[in-house]
């Protein structure tokens, strides 16, 4: 997962509003939206070659994100470190709340490639990265995490955050359509505005937008979650062929389900 918008608390009927898209090589072998077959309690996507995810959430209205952190001078990750996606799979299957988990992360972020990592619920959502070793609760607002920090304010981000906010105004019954179009902006930011990340100019003009496309890597997928004041979850996710220059989709599933009520749970 490459970028993040996360409405939380900001609309009366749906605490937890997300929209994200995961940028991957177009290689990486990828199973899409569905209950994970050996791990039914997780609702997420798949990565097949290490077996984590980038966006998921559990039948107890658990959810997990996660978004490399672009440094390729300073990687932490020592080899054959652990993936950064098995990081959601762990909290999702674990009894321990969310600060309580990010703190034994906090303990072994050394083994780990940078990372930003979201967990919670629709009551409390945190996030920690160990490029900054910082951990904050999220507070009520529009949040945005792509490669960097919370809420560093690159154009991708900056763009995403007012698109979500426009559309609690615009789109109050919460519509997919405008979400997904949203996520599918291509509008590259003037060079001067573009972060230096340490992977030069073209890589930085190519990974600028929302929606990012190239010859071997671009957006994979683009996801929804919303999750109603009852409970009630709902997972939209679209996924897009590789290759194209434009956003083109292959397919899109939504799934609905009521978690089960876990007391005491953040």
């Amino acid at each position: 997962m490459c970028l993040i918008a996360v409405a939380f608390h900001c609309h009366p009927d749906y605490p937890l509003i997300l929209a994200a898209n995961r940028d991957e090589f177009y290689q990486r072998p990828t199973a899409g939206l569905g209950f994970w077959s050996e791990v039914p309690s997780i609702l997420g996507g798949r990565d097949l070659k290490s077996m984590g995810t980038w966006l998921a959430v559990s039948t107890t209205g658990r959810i997990g994100a996660v978004t490399n952190y672009r440094d390729p001078a300073s990687l932490t990750r020592a080899p054959q470190g652990p993936s950064r996606g098995l990081l959601i799979k762990n909290f999702l299957t674990c009894s321990k709340d969310a600060v309580e988990y990010l703190k034994g992360v906090q303990a072994e972020k050394h083994l780990y490639e940078g990372f930003n990592l979201l967990t919670g619920s629709s009551r409390r959502l945190y996030w920690y990265s160990n490029a900054s070793d910082t951990m904050e609760e999220l507070s009520p607002g529009i949040h945005g995490i792509s490669n960097h920090l919370l809420n560093t304010p690159w154009p991708k981000v900056e763009k995403i955050k007012t698109a979500l906010a426009g559309l609690l105004q615009t789109n109050p019954g919460l519509l997919p359509e405008p979400f997904f179009a949203s996520l599918s902006d291509q509008i590259k930011p003037a060079d001067a505005r573009l972060p230096d990340t340490g992977v030069g100019l073209e890589w930085e003009r190519t990974l600028s937008p929302v929606f990012i496309t190239s010859s071997v890597y671009g957006t994979r997928s683009s996801s929804l979650i919303f999750i109603h004041r009852t409970g009630k979850v709902t997972f939209y996710e679209r996924l897009f062929a590789p290759y194209q220059q434009t956003p083109v989709p292959r397919s899109t599933r939504c799934i609905s389900f009521w978690p089960l009520p876990q007391p005491g749970e953040n």
